[in-house]
C-alpha cells in the first residue's frame, strides 16, 4: 500500500497557527507519510465562540472539497478543538475524517481511568464537555479547565506558564491520569508539560494524525450508507453558490 497523504486543516485563517499545527502533525506521523496543513481562504482569526465555529465551517468545507477533487489527500485532520464541520466533512470525502478533541480524548482514554481537559476560555467548557458526552467519553472525563489564554495568545510570552499552571492544577485537584490540551494551538507544548507534570499529556493534532494513518493502512473510510451518504445535490444560493456538491468522485 502506498504511504498515507493526510491532509490537516486549520479551520482558522491564522497561518503562523498552521505552520506550527503542521510541524506537530508531520513530527507525529510514521516514515513515508506526507502531512501537508492548509489555511482556509475565509473564516475567524480564532475559533471560540458557537459563531465562530459556524462560520469557520464552509472554509473548512472548501478545502476538503478541493482536496477531494484534486485527489490530493487519502484522509483528513480537522485541527480544532470544537471538532467543527466533522459529520459535513465526513459526508464529502472518499477517506477518514478525524477531529482532534475526539482523537485526543479517545487516546486519553485509553492512558487510565480518567483524564482532565485543559482548554483555552472560560466560554468553550461547555462544548468540551458536550463532545465528550456525544462521543461516548464522560465518564473517563473528570473536569474541562480552562486557562483563560485566548487562542491567539498562545503564541505570546506567558502563554505556556498558564496552561502549564492549570494542567498541575488538574492532576493535583482532579486526580486525572492523563492530560488532553484542548486546543490545537497548544500542539507544541506537549511534551514539555508531560516531562514537567509526570502524567501522560495527549496533543489532539498529534493523535488524529495517527488515528488517520492508521485507517488508512487499514484500508478503512467513514461508511457511505444512510447519514453520511454524499449530500444531495441541490442549488446552493448567494454566497454559498460555489458550495453545490458535484457528482462524487469515483476511485
Amino acid at each position: 500500500m502506498a504511504p498515507a497523504r493526510i491532509l490537516v486543516v486549520n479551520p482558522n485563517t491564522t497561518a503562523s497557527m498552521t505552520a506550527t499545527i503542521e510541524a506537530c502533525a508531520a513530527a507525529a506521523a510514521g516514515p513515508g507519510t506526507t502531512v501537508r496543513a492548509v489555511t482556509p481562504s475565509m473564516g475567524p482569526a480564532s475559533i471560540e465562540s458557537h459563531y465562530d465555529e459556524a462560520l469557520a465551517v464552509p472554509g473548512l468545507l472548501a478545502e476538503i472539497a478541493r482536496a477531494e477533487q484534486e485527489g490530493s489527500a487519502d484522509g483528513y485532520v480537522i485541527a480544532c478543538f470544537g471538532d467543527p464541520g466533522l459529520d459535513a466533512a465526513r459526508e464529502l470525502a472518499r477517506g477518514p475524517v478525524v477531529g482532534i478533541a475526539e482523537a485526543a480524548m479517545r487516546t486519553a482514554a485509553y492512558l487510565g481511568r480518567g483524564f482532565s481537559v485543559v482548554t483555552t476560555l472560560d466560554r468553550t467548557r461547555g462544548r468540551a464537555e458536550d463532545l465528550a458526552t456525544h462521543y461516548g467519553l464522560a465518564r473517563f472525563c473528570r473536569r474541562v479547565r480552562a486557562c483563560e489564554i485566548g487562542v491567539l495568545e498562545l503564541e505570546e510570552p506567558g502563554a505556556r506558564e498558564a496552561v502549564l499552571a492549570e494542567c498541575r492544577r488538574a492532576v493535583a485537584e482532579d486526580g486525572s491520569d492523563a492530560i488532553v490540551l484542548g486546543c490545537a494551538g497548544m500542539a507544541e507544548l506537549c511534551r514539555e508539560i508531560s516531562a514537567e507534570i509526570g502524567v501522560p499529556v495527549v496533543d489532539g493534532v498529534a493523535a488524529a494524525t495517527r488515528t488517520v494513518e492508521m485507517l488508512v493502512a487499514l484500508g478503512l473510510r467513514t461508511g457511505d450508507r444512510g447519514e453520511f451518504a454524499r449530500p444531495p445535490a441541490k442549488p446552493y444560493t448567494g454566497l454559498l453558490r460555489d458550495f453545490q456538491v458535484s457528482p462524487p468522485i469515483i476511485s
